[in-house]
């Protein structure tokens, strides 16, 4: 009976998984990997060690923010049940049974152990089949945050200036501020050169396209007009060849007409001289 009510106990039991890293600049690809660990089983209670400064600092170099602000970091992440400060490099079998870990999440990559010859931290863990795999968040990473900052210094300290930090806070020499805001100083007026030469460039096109449009009205205009006279001028010289040739049709009329009364006339003559003619004989 007793038996039976601790397997039944182990069945109730979340999985405790286990995830480790450094979370420098705490970002969502950090958010993501924990969530794949926290949904790996139906009842997982997620345990994330993370390493203190020191040991960062000696293996993996400089951080941006101190390990207490890494652990406060997590602990505010909604996939994380319990943070587990300083932990440890590299895992072992008596940490893993401290914390009843029975499976420990990372992404696939190989990290290097503590003793130099390039060993994976977790070679362990995936030897004894306790490994389970994340994947990595592509396009971002605590390097390519960095990496942004470091691409944009001169802005991001001009922008830290302007919110009130001193060059000292900034670790800025005095000749180099000044230097600083001049470059800054002509980049804006760039900036404003530019942004009024494309107004200018934009009013120009306005202007153009509208005495383009205005052109083709006119053109509109003219050909319609010069249509308008072409059509009257066509009628008015339809109408005088028309009348022309009325005319010629007359005329030819009145020349048959009078070619026929000659004729009538030396028809009559002839016969009026036989008739006369004949009485004379008689």
């Amino acid at each position: 009976m007793e038996d039976q009510k601790k397997q039944s106990s182990e069945e109730d039991r979340p999985v405790r998984v286990y995830a480790d890293g450094i979370y420098d600049l705490f970002h969502f690809g950090h958010a993501r990997s924990l969530e794949q660990a926290k949904k790996s089983f139906p009842n997982t209670y997620l345990l994330v060690g993370c390493c203190n400064d020191e040991v960062t600092h000696n293996y993996k170099g400089k951080t941006v923010m101190t390990d207490q602000e890494r652990y406060e970091s997590l602990r505010h992440c909604k996939w994380v049940d319990e943070v587990i400060p300083d932990a440890p490099w590299v895992l072992t079998q008596e940490f893993l049974d401290k914390h009843q870990i029975d499976y420990v999440a990372h992404d696939s990559l190989p990290y290097a152990d503590a003793s130099g010859a390039g060993k994976d931290v977790y070679e362990f863990v995936k030897s004894v089949g306790k490994f389970k795999e994340t994947k990595r968040t592509d396009g971002i990473s605590t390097s390519d945050i960095i990496m942004r900052i470091v691409k944009d210094y001169n802005q991001y300290v001009m922008r830290n200036l302007d919110r009130g930090y001193s060059r000292k806070d900034l670790g800025v020499s005095y000749v180099r501020e000044k230097r600083l805001r001049v470059n800054m100083g002509l980049k804006k007026l760039r900036e404003r050169v530019k942004e009024h030469q494309e107004k200018v460039g934009e009013k120009i096109q306005i202007v153009a396209k509208m005495h383009r449009n205005e052109w083709v009205e006119n053109a509109d205009r003219l050909v319609a007009g010069f249509l308008e006279m072409f059509e009257e001028g066509f009628h008015k010289m339809g109408t005088v060849i028309r009348d022309r040739i009325q005319e010629g049709i007359r005329k030819q009329q009145l020349k048959r007409l009078l070619y026929d009364e000659d004729d009538d006339d030396e028809l009559y003559g002839d016969d009026f001289e036989e008739e006369n003619y004949d009485e004379d004989e008689n």
